[in-house]
């Protein structure tokens, strides 16, 4: 894949000029994160890193939502394994990436969808948002928000939302510090084009240094709590009758018969 100006994916559409690298999520209507999209958008990843003269990355998603999160086709045991590897093989091409990574986002930003933008360096949003880690309500937990969340919001309201699945809109995210920003549809764009301004007048050299020292601390936990949490992931589990049951039930539209095993 090539990630010159204006080329595009099957699920991803990369833009490449003017100091800044623009990725968008692109698999309508919903943008559900599949293995194909988890694939293309590390490769995007790995390619932006290599151009020295970009400063910033901008991700968002096509339509009228950021991501409805992973694929649930793709939580079975015989696939969770590798959508695991692949979906956090992305996430941690945006955890070390040494650009300035922006989460863009509008509509719903529910379970991986949420854990893309969480992982960004900075996150605006429109008020009304929709965002949400609701897996356990699948009978599953959300790996990357239980490693990363709690340093975002606090461990209080990270359990709440982790626990409970609870939905909030933007505005109530910027509030407890899961974005910088919410603000009216109308200017988010021009809330991150300013933003993306100022960073431009900025040394690329400087930020990208700067950067490593904001995450100096972070960096040395992240990949381990992710690794772990991944381990717990499949080995406890998805070897309960309830994780199969909950992904089987959203699956066939019905509601879970839960054995509390």
């Amino acid at each position: 894949m090539s990630t010159t100006a204006g080329s595009t994916v099957a699920r991803l559409a990369v833009d490449v000029g003017g100091g800044v690298a623009r990725v968008t999520l692109r698999n309508p209507p919903l943008n559900v994160i599949d293995m194909q999209m988890m694939e293309e958008l590390a490769g995007a990843l790995a390619e932006i890193e290599a151009r020295s003269q970009i400063a910033a990355i901008v991700l968002s998603g096509e339509g009228e939502v950021f991501s409805a999160g992973v694929d649930v086709a793709a939580h079975t045991r015989d696939k969770v394994e590798e959508m695991l590897l692949k979906f956090h093989s992305a996430i941690r091409a945006l955890v070390v990436s040494q650009k300035v990574t922006i989460a863009v986002v509008h509509g719903y930003c529910l379970g991986g969808g949420a854990e893309l933008a969480m992982v960004c360096d900075m996150v605006y949003c429109t008020a009304s948002s929709q965002w949400g880690v609701p897996e356990i309500k699948l009978g599953c937990y959300p790996p990357v928000a239980c490693t990363a969340l709690a340093a975002l919001v606090g461990q209080k309201r990270a359990a709440e939302l982790i626990l409970t699945g609870r939905t909030i809109t933007g505005s109530e995210a910027a509030r407890i510090g899961l974005v910088n920003q919410a603000v009216p549809d109308h200017d988010l764009q021009a809330v991150v084009d300013r933003t993306v301004e100022e960073l431009l007048r900025l040394s690329p050299a400087a930020l990208r240094v700067t950067k490593k020292a904001v995450y100096a601390w972070d960096a040395m936990h992240f990949d381990k709590g992710l690794a772990r949490a991944q381990k717990i992931y499949l080995d406890e589990l998805m070897r309960t009758a309830d994780a199969q049951e909950g992904v089987a039930a959203f699956m066939e539209k019905r509601e879970p018969k839960w054995k509390g095993k």
